[in-house]
């Protein structure tokens, strides 16, 4: 939720906005969950201390804090962040989408001023959490015009991959983004990617692309490669994204709630 809220208007907390036309709504943004995690959080704080602490600082400290308890990294989060006042449905086109090329990918993070190593790395998020089948079903049953699966999906979990996402199945349904492991943030989802079972399409092109292959074998500390260490790069660009387009001084407000504008 934290890289959806800093892609669009930057970190200041507007993918909280309950509201028709609110980025909340587009469908990049449809099948979050967590929110009232969040909104809790701001209750507690504002019977505490009311109007001090901010919905995107309680949004950026939660993305922290969510890793950290998954047996992954802790960063630090500067707080101080103002929450926005604008949030726009049609804003939502700066995400990366599901079906991207890589190409277009880093076109997106550029944009925010991350690299590639920046791209790969915070997609290397996904070690944790789940995504609707929706997103994914395509992959297995009507892929394109000239074949039905994606070629990227190893024959050898296919049939796994559609009984997770049955073609009739319910769309809604979660899987787990990195298949083995969803619950410990590791670097076992880009072994998942070298072995053809990504499950996202934008995802697995991080492996099917050269200019993205060679960060996950480092990632994964393949011989005869410069090393990196999956968790301290993690972290070192979730300090990067946290900080796009944030909202100090007398720019933007402290809401009362998260969902709504004062």
């Amino acid at each position: 939720m934290h890289f959806h809220d800093c892609f669009v208007q930057g970190c200041d907390g507007s993918i909280l906005i309950d509201g028709a036309g609110t980025e909340k709504t587009a469908p990049p943004n449809l099948l979050l969950r967590g929110y009232e995690v969040i909104d809790d959080a701001k209750r507690q704080l504002e019977q505490a201390c009311p109007g001090v602490v901010s919905c995107a600082d309680i949004l950026a400290l939660a993305a922290r804090d969510s890793v950290v308890l998954s047996n992954g990294p802790g960063w630090p989060v500067p707080t101080g962040r103002r929450d926005g006042r604008v949030s726009l449905a049609s804003d939502t086109a700066n995400l990366p989408g599901f079906r991207d090329s890589v190409d277009l990918q880093k076109q997106k993070f550029a944009a925010k001023g991350l690299n590639t190593q920046d791209l790969v790395a915070l997609v290397g998020g996904h070690t944790i959490g789940t995504v609707a089948c929706q997103f994914a079903q395509y992959r297995m049953y009507n892929f394109n015009s000239s074949v039905t699966v994606d070629p990227s999906i190893s024959p050898s979990f296919l049939s796994q991959f559609q009984s997770l996402c049955p073609a009739n199945g319910d769309a809604s349904k979660r899987v787990a983004l990195d298949t083995g492991s969803e619950n410990r943030f590791d670097n076992s989802f880009f072994g998942n990617l070298q072995s053809g079972r990504g499950i996202l399409e934008s995802d697995q092109m991080l492996w099917t692309d050269p200019s993205t292959r060679t960060l996950v074998q480092r990632f994964l500390g393949i011989r005869g490669l410069l090393g990196l260490t999956f968790s301290v790069e993690f972290a070192r660009s979730m300090v990067k994204m946290s900080s796009i387009g944030v909202k100090t001084g007398t720019d933007g407000e402290i809401r009362k709630v998260c969902s709504a504008i004062n």
